[in-house]
């Protein structure tokens, strides 16, 4: 009862084989015969210019299975985010399947100290806490996973600290759409909010999140996509198409 089941692919794209069993018995067990898993399907999603075979854990296919809390999807930014989330399939008084799309390179980041694990719980969205005057906030980003780490330096560099707030959704599905627009009160002046991803357009979160994003926008906000254009394959296996096309989406993000 008090087991952790893990399932990890080296890289998340190693996944596909295993779509079957994804569809027939993970995302649906409890729907058709009632039966709990929390069996946690750990999916480096890389999007390091390592190639087509090397990047994508096929987020987009997990998140059109989401129904009915059915199963957690996560894309956490910290290594105690990462805890705190196994933690609580561990602990929680109910069995969902989780899967997390995080890289390894979250796990080494010096981003987390030991007072995050004291913390009580996991946290479904994380708000911009290096704004200071949020009524200042021209431009809110919402964003999921490593992205966010390439947004805050460049907006470090175009120094927009101010004028910028990067919003963290580090639970895709279910989506804490009262959380969002919550945050979203606090940046009055704000008229644009922009979901960011490393992902192509037709894959990723962005076909899956903008309908629940515009559902909690306030009036005058206008929601608008920054990320690689639409395409067949998950990623380039080229190093310098790859940077370049970041280059350009961060630009579409911060200008």
């Amino acid at each position: 009862v008090n087991g952790l089941t893990l399932w990890e692919a080296q890289f998340g794209d190693f996944v596909n084989g295993a779509q079957v069993v994804i569809d027939q018995f993970i995302s649906s067990s409890e729907a058709k015969w009632g039966q709990h898993s929390n069996l946690t399907l750990l999916l480096p999603h890389g999007y390091e210019g390592q190639g087509p075979e090397h990047s994508s854990a096929r987020l987009e296919r997990f998140l059109q299975l989401c129904a009915e809390n059915n199963m957690f999807v996560c894309n956490f930014t910290t290594p105690a985010q990462y805890f705190h989330a196994l933690r609580r399939q561990v602990k929680a008084p109910y069995r969902k399947p989780m899967i997390v799309m995080s890289p390894k390179e979250i796990l080494r980041k010096p981003i987390s100290v030991l007072n995050d694990l004291l913390v009580p719980s996991f946290k479904e969205i994380i708000n911009d806490e290096a704004i200071a005057n949020p009524s200042s906030v021209e431009r809110v980003l919402l964003c999921s996973g490593k992205v966010y780490y390439d947004l805050i330096n460049e907006r470090a560099k175009l120094n927009k600290q101010d004028t910028v707030a990067i919003i963290r959704v580090e639970q895709l599905y279910p989506f804490r759409d009262d959380m969002v627009r919550e945050m979203l009160s606090s940046y009055s002046s704000a008229k644009e909010v922009i979901w960011v991803q490393e992902e192509p357009k037709n894959q990723g979160s962005w076909f899956f999140i903008a309908p629940r994003l515009s559902e909690v926008l306030f009036s005058g906000q206008k929601l608008s996509y920054a990320g690689r254009p639409e395409a067949a394959s998950p990623a380039t296996g080229f190093g310098k198409k790859h940077e370049y096309e970041k280059q350009a989406f961060l630009a579409t993000a911060l200008q």
